[in-house]
């Protein structure tokens, strides 16, 4: 059963995320052989202010 995380910045709409869902979900199927069902992604949504690359804040 893949989990799949998606890490981002808070603000995209719902549609947005749903549509996301439905291609990543396609894909996982497409390449993992598995169900839709048992597909399963968390938006992890983290303010920018928390986000940091090579020490620096982004």
């Amino acid at each position: 059963m893949p989990l799949i995380t998606v890490s981002l910045y808070p603000g995209r709409s719902d549609e947005q995320k749903k549509l996301f869902v439905e291609k990543i979900t396609a894909s996982a199927v497409e390449i993992l052989k598995t169900k839709p069902e048992h597909v399963i992604v968390v938006f992890d949504e983290n303010p920018k202010e928390n986000w940091y690359l090579a020490g620096k804040k982004l």
